[in-house]
Formats: C-alpha cells, structure tokens, sequence
C-alpha cells in the first residue's frame, strides 16, 4: 500500500470522500492509502483493536456481520462507495464490535485512525461530515434490525439485490447462492426456492457465481420498503452521498 497521489474528483471512487469540501480533501489526502482487498478479505473481527478506517471505492462492497455462537454471520450493514467503516468518529482504537469483510472485491482507501484523528482536529467541518455519516449508518441498522424481524425472506432477498446493485453501479453481482443464503442467515435450500422463482419471472438470471437483475422495477416491487427509507434517510442528512438510483457504468 502506498499513499495517494492527486485524484480528480471523479477518480476518488468514494461518494462520502467526493462530499469533502476541496481545503478538506486537501487535509485527508496525504492520509489515505491505496489498496485492493480480494473478497472474502476479512478487515477486522469482533473484538479486535480498530486501527483502520477503510473507504471503499467503484464497485467494492463490505458487510458488518454479527457472528453468533452457533458459528452463523448475520450481514447487519452493508457498505459501499457512499460510505466508510472503522471508526471515522470515534477517537481511539476501540474493539471492533463485528466482523468487517469484502463483500465484492475491489479498491479501497484505507487511513490509519491516528492519521484522520489529525485531520479531524484541524477541520470542523470534516468532524461533522462524518459524524452526520455515522447517524445514517446508524440509520442502516436500525433499519435492517427491524426487516430482520417483520420481512420475509423473499422482500429482504430483493431488498439485499437493490442495494448491492445501487452501490456498485452494475446489474450484476458477483455472488454465489450460498454466500447470499449466509448473509441472509436463510437456509441455502429455502433461498434455492426464493432465487428459482424470481429466474422463472424473468427478474433475475444466474450464472456461475453470479447474480443478474434483468428487471429492476420488477425487484424494487418485491422488496421491501427498507432499502429505500435508508436511501431517504441519506437524503435527508448527506444529500448527493448515497448513489444515484441504478446509475449502471457510471
């Protein structure tokens, strides 16, 4: 990993860090690092001391997963290029409260907490850009708590595709059934039922290790209204971060 030379704004790949105002970018940059993470790459597990913040850029996708006694990991957020995890807020290096790990592989800014601890002291307006990201990551949670609870597993499938595809600009999702039947915490053959019933409506198709939305209206009618009340709620507090709707390619 090496430290970043001058990005352009379209070339930062991160929605929250392209939010930066320009004397702002100008303070985090040295900070930050370059670096691809392949999936499956775990960045931290629970407990662990948090000595990163990791930015994901393009199509990179990291999940928060609880990991329960039983040995299950329950995806309880999922984090693209509109966002950060790894203590952006909190001072210090505190114990990770859950598993982060690559979702989709890809290109990630990491940033030692010491190093946007000195940005964030000579920047207010970057203390409350992130700290105004951390409400809508709480927002996430809050809100994937309670489709765990109400919704059933063919609403929380669709919902889990629109987001993944919204964050990755692209309508096909690198990602096997069983990884989405793990993520879900679903039965693999319970989600088999589930992904063969949205094939034969013709909203989906599936390859080897990869998932294809062919039919974005079609899905957005199955899901549940989850993935779209997180993306008001970022409209609401950091409007422009959370990515366009199904902006594919760009």
């Amino acid at each position: 990993m090496g430290y970043t030379a001058h990005y352009a704004p379209d070339q930062i790949g991160n929605n929250l860090l392209r939010a930066l105002r320009a004397e702002d970018w100008e303070i985090l940059r040295p900070m930050l690092e370059e670096w691809s993470a392949p999936t499956g790459t775990i960045l931290h597990h629970p407990g662990d001391t948090v000595r990163c913040a990791y930015f994901p850029r393009g199509s990179s996708l990291i999940s928060y997963l609880v990991v329960l006694q039983d040995g299950r990991a329950i995806e309880t957020a999922l984090v693209g290029r509109e966002g950060a995890i790894g203590g952006i807020v909190s001072p210090g290096r505190l114990p990770a409260p859950a598993r982060a790990g690559g979702q989709l592989g890809g290109a990630l800014f990491p940033a030692e907490l010491h190093h946007l601890e000195q940005a964030k002291s000579r920047s207010q307006t970057l203390r409350h850009l992130f700290a105004r990201y951390a409400d809508c990551m709480m927002a996430q949670v809050f809100q994937s708590v309670a489709c765990n609870a109400a919704h059933s597993i063919e609403q929380r499938t669709a919902k889990w595709l629109l987001a993944a595809i919204e964050r990755t600009g692209s309508p096909d999702v690198a990602l096997t059934q069983e990884q989405l039947s793990a993520t879900l915490g679903v039965g693999r053959t319970y989600l088999s039922r589930i992904i063969h019933d949205l094939r034969e409506r013709g909203v989906i198709e599936t390859r080897r290790g990869r998932i294809g939305v062919r039919d974005v209206d079609g899905l957005r009618a199955l899901a549940c209204e989850c993935n779209a009340a997180v993306s008001s709620h970022f409209d609401d507090v950091l409007q422009g971060v959370y990515p366009s709707e199904f902006a594919f390619g760009k």
